[in-house]
């Protein structure tokens, strides 16, 4: 069977559809202060990570028109141009400060609330704008100085860049994603998931890490599957990604054959066990085992193994929450 890797992703939480991100407007400073003055153009506000949406169980991100919130944007800590969704809106995320509660005429129109609670609920266009605000956002509050002379910096490109003041300096500082890995082990009809110490009774997952300073995706693979469990791992296969904004991290999804199936743990996790599909539903039904949550790709990595097991589909076993 030919995995449509394009489309794998697609589905993943906070991974489209793409939108348009505007990138040659970027410098052009006059066209930006005519969107920002533009009643069509919406705001979308964050204070403490958390997000302003409408209030009740279907939250909707709580838009603003930028035409008349000049003093909002003045105090911001960032303001960031998102792009231009599929019906043509211009977002723009506005960042406030934590140390004051924000302006009542945001509260009344809504909400403060975290990304990862909100996701499994929204519209895919509209979790992944909300991905992309959070993470730029977190990426300017931690870029405030520069990383080579020390001197503050400012926010320059609609806010896709941070220059450094110093003009002895002037260095300049694009937004990083940390790359990590994940990965789904199998062999014989199993599929390899285990549990860190700290979480709840009966969460299992796959393997994760981050990929190191000179080291390939694959190789960041085989490495953190056998630091973490002692299995080998022969044939890698790419699954998908998923852009993952707690805090700012790109989740490389793969599966795994093993070559040598021997457990053996290091300090990172509790406990790890190879399942078949049947041992893995039983557990389900039991409440023995929990499994991430649908936004995860953790958990797309686990059904589309176990969709391929046999007539039934994960998501009809039921999943207990994380």
């Amino acid at each position: 069977m030919t995995l449509d890797h394009r489309a794998v992703s697609a589905r993943n939480t906070f991974a489209g559809p793409p939108i348009d991100r505007i990138h040659a407007r970027r410098r052009d400073e006059p066209w930006l202060a005519q969107q920002l003055a533009d009643p069509a153009t919406r705001l979308l506000f964050l204070w403490r990570s958390r997000t302003l949406v409408t209030a009740g169980d279907s939250a909707r991100p709580a838009t603003f028109p930028a035409a008349g919130a000049e003093p909002l944007l003045a105090a911001a800590e960032s303001v960031t141009l998102l792009g231009r969704d599929g019906s043509s809106s211009l977002w723009v995320a506005v960042d406030l400060p934590d140390g004051a509660p924000p302006p009542e005429a945001l509260t009344r129109a809504g909400e403060f609330r975290d990304l990862r609670e909100l996701a499994p609920s929204l519209p895919a266009e509209e979790s992944a704008l909300l991905c992309q605000a959070r993470a730029l956002a977190y990426w300017h509050r931690r870029h405030q100085f520069c990383g080579v002379c020390g001197h503050p910096t400012r926010s320059a490109e609609a806010g896709h860049l941070r220059q450094c003041t110093n003009e002895a300096c002037a260095e300049q500082h694009f937004p990083r994603t940390d790359p990590a890995i994940i990965v789904l082990v199998t062999s014989m009809g199993r599929c390899l998931l285990g549990r860190q110490s700290g979480w709840p009774p009966g969460r299992f997952s796959t393997v994760a890490g981050f990929v190191e300073p000179g080291e390939s995706v694959e190789e960041a693979v085989a490495r953190e599957v056998e630091e973490e469990t002692g299995v080998v791992v022969g044939r890698v296969s790419y699954h998908s990604s998923q852009p993952w904004p707690f805090p700012a991290s790109v989740m490389l999804g793969f599966t795994a054959e093993a070559r040598e199936e021997t457990i053996r743990l290091d300090d990172e996790l509790e406990e790890a066990r190879w399942f078949s599909a049947h041992d893995l539903r039983a557990a389900l039904k039991a409440g023995t085992v929990r499994l991430p949550g649908p936004i995860s790709i953790a958990y797309r990595l686990i059904e589309h193994w176990y969709d391929a097991q046999g007539p039934e589909r994960l998501e009809t076993v039921g999943l207990a929450p994380w």
